[in-house]
């Protein structure tokens, strides 16, 4: 298996762990990874985990911290950020900043004054190699978002009829009960 359609057939196995995650990629992106990893491992917030989230390596805040989990899927721990292998791109998925427009746009402003491309969408920044990530404007990022700071940013921003099942979830548990659904 070589090449970048290689990537494709070696992720279709969908790998359980971010050490087989990595060991199915092609050279260059399994370097890029894993320096955006280091990078990310040595700004994170203690609180916060590693692991496969979406299928890609991800960090994110487990049930043992945050009980709620995801709004949307109350079983997922909170999703922190993340970094996958695409057909054509690095994506980094930066939860992180888009709870929080204050330290989306800082961290805009960071990237763009570090001279490197920006290629943002709604979900994500689309990379091409390593050569293009700032890696101190994203370790700064994820060391500014701790834990108490992403869950304030990340509570503001749930919609009003999922704040409601959410508080019902913590009720059950206050009175023995464990719903996560």
């Amino acid at each position: 298996m070589s090449g970048r359609s290689g990537i494709l057939a070696a992720m279709a196995a969908k790998p359980t762990t971010v050490e087989k995650y990595l060991a199915a990629l092609p050279e260059d992106r399994r370097i890029a990874i894993e320096a955006i990893r280091k990078v990310i491992k040595e700004n994170l917030d203690k609180k916060f985990e590693e692991g496969m989230q979406y299928g890609m390596p991800a960090y994110f805040l487990p049930l043992s911290e945050y009980p709620d989990g995801y709004h949307t899927d109350p079983k997922q721990p909170l999703p922190f950020a993340a970094v996958a292998s695409q057909k054509h791109h690095i994506g980094l998925y930066l939860f992180c900043i888009y709870t929080d427009e204050g330290a989306k746009d800082r961290f805009v402003r960071e990237w763009l004054k570090s001279g490197k491309k920006l290629d943002m969408g709604k979900s994500c920044v689309r990379v091409k190699g390593l050569e293009g990530v700032p890696l101190g404007v994203l370790g700064r990022a994820i060391k500014r978002a701790t834990a108490r700071k992403f869950i304030q940013a990340y509570e503001a921003g749930i919609p009003p009829t999922a704040r409601k099942r959410i508080a019902k979830r913590r009720a059950a548990r206050a009175v023995g009960g464990s719903s996560r659904s």
